[in-house]
């Protein structure tokens, strides 16, 4: 009888754990093609502009059914928003990365928009402009999201750079922070092309720079305009 109950039990736990891994086994497949999905529309609306691609065209792309992406996300608006957090965490990590290296003020800038230039070589349209004109409520949460980042990324650059005798000392940190990232926002929200937009912006570097730059700094920056 005791061996009856163990017997019992023992198929219990059997089958209780093919269940888990069952469901387990379930749950990854839905991420993986949830994932798939994301990552294959994200890369469509960089190209080819998030107004003219449709779901049709990604179950196209990826030979899968239109139902299959609206098992997952319930209408393009979603997809979309998504897309752009997701864009947003990447730029995020290979910022960290960046300012992780040790170089200075300065040259970090410069790394950062290289960064900037190769995440976005395919891209033809500014993802920022398109926002703004056909998905102005998904813009504004982008725009939340950016601003604090940026706000964060300038600030310690510019404290790093006085730091390393790059920037003069009496800087208004905040009003230089502030001023950056309005002119930032200005040139993306304002220029459709990505590859103006990138032209553009590296003015803009330059002219941040140059305002805050001692002597020591303008030698620096014109070296990373040469190398640039």
């Amino acid at each position: 009888l005791i061996n009856y109950f163990c017997l019992i039990n023992l198929y219990r736990f059997f089958r209780t754990s093919q269940q888990k891994h069952s469901n387990y086994k379930c749950t990854f497949a839905k991420k993986q093609m949830k994932d798939r999905i994301l990552q294959k529309s994200t890369d469509m609306f960089l190209r080819l502009g998030f107004k003219s691609i449709t779901m049709d065209d990604i179950a196209c792309e990826m030979c899968i059914s239109k139902k299959t992406i609206y098992k997952y996300f319930a209408n393009k608006d979603i997809l979309i928003e998504e897309s752009v957090q997701m864009v947003h965490k990447e730029v995020h990590q290979t910022i960290t990365k960046i300012v992780s290296q040790n170089f200075n003020a300065i040259e970090e800038n410069f790394e950062i928009r290289r960064m900037f230039k190769e995440m976005f070589k395919s891209v033809e349209s500014s993802p920022i402009y398109q926002l703004k004109k056909h998905y102005p409520e998904i813009y504004e949460k982008v725009l939340s999201m950016q601003v604090s980042i940026c706000e964060e990324c300038f600030r310690d650059n510019i404290i790093k750079g006085i730091n390393e005798g790059l920037y003069r000392k009496e800087l208004d940190i905040e009003n230089y922070v502030k001023f950056y990232y309005t002119l930032i926002f200005s040139i993306n929200e304002n220029t459709m092309l990505e590859k103006d937009a990138q032209e553009l912006e590296l003015k803009a570097l330059e002219y941040h720079i140059r305002a805050m730059a001692t002597l020591t700094g303008i030698k620096e920056l014109e070296k990373q305009i040469l190398n640039h």
